[in-house]
């Protein structure tokens, strides 16, 4: 069945020049990884960070690191993450690290988010992204994927773990939101910390406020006030625009960086990892696949999940989540990422 459908997935674009190589197995194991990561081992070189996603605490659909373990063992790699824009485990290093560790991922990096590199991209929705400080600091990114659902996105997966993943928390507030932080003057206990820790000289306080002409959005008011006087303001940037962005950031950290690609298919949930209780997942578990082109691998991994989603004939994010993420897709072949054609290789 699996060879039938490669076929129907590919038959278009079997033949001709261009096509991009995106190697399959539905062996979802450490052994299946690295299987795959054979055919591409010749374009991995230096110091290795495998780009992973920890999970929320209480999310039981991430991926283990016993999928990723050999990776790390035989690449003497290292798990990399950032820290995220609301405030959770996950914003703050330490408590980042300890829940790692819970998940039984080692060993960790998380790289500086809080301050950052700018890297010009001169696109739509930005001149210039800002990824992690410390970004250059591996050789090699092997950008291991969870591919399921995204409330904003449709979907998630190499393009969402590159864009989100390794940006700044200046990047992350950009690409989620279209104005300055929410701030609730109530809760103020005047403290001062937001005005110290802000960049942009943009908060007052007595009452609390931000200037607008001031704020460069980076969201260090957000994770510094003990409070939570600050929020995100949630809504303020609609689907097709965030799908836009996250390209956009994808566009500039992966410029001139030697990245892989692992997609594992496998407890596709409507939601994503960050969510403490995401919803069962919606279709079977279906296999892993691994590219050096971000946009083919999204496009095979799409192509699967809808194959595999009832009789095939419907956009499975569509009908899970409320809407298509391939505007992602769409996007990234348009700013030249990489190609939608592809052939499918199955790696027993």
């Amino acid at each position: 069945m699996l060879a039938a459908a490669i076929v129907l997935f590919c038959v278009a674009a079997q033949n001709e020049p261009g096509e991009s190589k995106v190697y399959f197995t539905e062996d979802i194991s450490s052994d299946g990884v690295m299987k795959l990561i054979e055919k591409v081992r010749g374009n991995i070189s230096g110091k290795v960070g495998v780009k992973v996603h920890f999970g929320e605490e209480g999310n039981e659909w991430y991926l283990s690191p016993e999928l990723s373990s050999k990776l790390i063992e035989t690449f003497d790699g290292t798990y990399v993450e950032t820290n995220i824009l609301y405030v959770s485990t996950r914003r703050y290093t330490d408590s980042h690290l300890a829940l790692a560790k819970r998940h039984g991922f080692d060993p960790v990096r998380i790289l500086e988010s809080n301050r950052y590199k700018e890297i010009p991209v001169n696109l739509k929705h930005y001149k210039s992204v800002r990824a992690a400080e410390d970004i250059d600091d591996f050789d090699t990114y092997i950008v291991f994927s969870h591919f399921k659902g995204h409330a904003m996105a449709g979907f998630g997966g190499a393009i969402k773990n590159v864009s989100m993943g390794l940006s700044a928390i200046a990047g992350k507030m950009a690409m989620h939101a279209s104005s300055i932080p929410i701030y609730h003057p109530e809760k103020c206990i005047q403290c001062g910390e937001c005005v110290k820790n802000c960049p942009g000289n943009a908060i007052s306080l007595n009452p609390l406020t931000i200037d607008q002409e001031k704020c460069i959005g980076c969201g260090a008011c957000i994770g510094i006030c003990p409070v939570r006087a600050f929020s995100i303001p949630w809504g303020s940037t609609d689907n097709e625009p965030f799908m836009e962005r996250l390209v956009e950031y994808a566009y500039g950290i992966t410029k001139g960086r030697n990245m892989i690609y692992v997609n594992v298919l496998k407890n596709i949930s409507p939601d994503c990892d960050c969510m403490a209780h995401a919803r069962d997942p919606f279709v079977h578990d279906i296999g892993i696949l691994v590219s050096t082109d971000i946009v083919a691998i999204e496009q095979a991994s799409l192509d699967l999940v809808n194959r595999h989603f009832r009789d095939g004939k419907h956009d499975a994010f569509v009908e899970n989540v409320g809407h298509s993420g391939e505007r992602q897709i769409d996007y990234a072949e348009e700013l030249g990422l990489g190609k939608r054609e592809y052939r499918l290789i199955e790696v027993e």
